[in-house]
């Protein structure tokens, strides 16, 4: 049985599975820590005559409670928002551990907004030293950072204000509207400066490489999530603590951190992986700003995916092709 599982029906699954949503993801994080995955590195498709756009293949595995193979296909294109499209649209095929068999075809591009959104929660409520308001910039209003808002809000972050800044004006005071249903009363459309100002800052932008001066130097204490990855000079990134997701991962494909390695000739300004945050093994200077660079690990796909797709098996909306395989 092979089943195909729409947009819809993953929205409403992990809609209510918010808890499980970042506990799946720690473990996920955790298990790869332990060296119970395996996560290729991802492969890009890119476009010579359309540099911006790109298709990205991340395979994986997840053993332990999940123990499931599958792959992640999923595109950038950001021209569509002139289409009035999504920028990202992606699939995820979950395979069976046992034969490798495929059983089902999960539209992706919100479980990866979700995972990716589960992983800067976690990471803020890691690196946080110590309790209280803070202030919170958005650089870049798309889905991702909407996502991320949500689950912000969700672990219970005390914001005081935040603010958005992005290209495009009204995508920010949309932006603004909908998070104020998390902060009400508390937003603003800001200029850059005003974003980089604030406590807890999220790059999410679809930049391609740093455009931020390289004289930047983040305050002491503040919290920098690098979702977008290829915003922040690297000169920059040599004067903070470096938090990623797996170093292998992010230090390549012209990333920030990848290009912090070639300014500085090696891996000695990376601090830590976020494992190494959540089991203590990593100590923060909170007088020193901290920068959260992940590259995004296919594991989480795949455990996101594993509760996508235990709740799409009782959902009417999931199609159930019994022939789609030669037997």
């Amino acid at each position: 049985m092979f089943q195909i599982v729409p947009h819809a029906v993953a929205v409403d699954a992990l809609n209510g599975a918010r808890d499980a949503v970042l506990a799946a993801v720690e473990k996920a994080y955790l298990a790869h820590d332990r060296g119970e995955t395996v996560n290729p590195s991802s492969h890009f498709l890119r476009f010579p005559d359309r540099p911006a756009n790109r298709i990205i293949a991340l395979p994986a595995y997840l053993g332990g409670e999940v123990s499931m193979p599958g792959l992640k296909w999923i595109s950038s294109f950001p021209g569509n928002h002139e289409l009035d499209l999504p920028r990202a649209s992606a699939v995820l095929l979950l395979n069976d551990d046992r034969t490798g068999r495929p059983v089902a075809c999960l539209e992706a591009a919100h479980i990866s907004a979700v995972r990716t959104a589960a992983s800067a929660a976690l990471a803020v409520r890691a690196l946080r030293s110590r309790g209280g308001p803070v202030s919170l910039g958005f650089v870049g209003a798309g889905v991702i950072a909407r996502t991320i808002a949500d689950s912000l809000a969700h672990t219970g972050l005390p914001v005081t204000r935040f603010v958005c800044h992005d290209l495009v004006a009204e995508r920010a005071q949309q932006f603004v509207n909908d998070a104020e249903k998390h902060w009400p009363g508390a937003g603003d459309v800001a200029d850059l400066g005003a974003a980089l100002d604030c406590g807890v800052v999220v790059f999410a932008t679809t930049a391609g490489q740093p455009y931020l001066p390289e004289t930047l130097r983040f305050a002491p204490g503040q919290i920098v999530l690098n979702i977008s990855l290829r915003d922040i000079h690297p000169q920059t990134l040599l004067a903070t603590q470096n938090i990623v997701d797996d170093v292998d991962h992010c230090l390549r494909a012209q990333t920030s951190p990848h290009l912090a390695e070639q300014l500085s000739g090696g891996r000695e300004f990376v601090t830590g992986t976020l494992a190494d945050v959540i089991l203590g093994r990593c100590e923060l200077q909170p007088q020193e700003a901290v920068v959260f660079s992940p590259f995004g690990l296919g594991v989480l796909d795949i455990a996101i995916g594993a509760i996508v797709l235990e709740s799409a098996k009782n959902d009417s909306r999931t199609v159930a092709v019994a022939d789609f395989f030669e037997d």
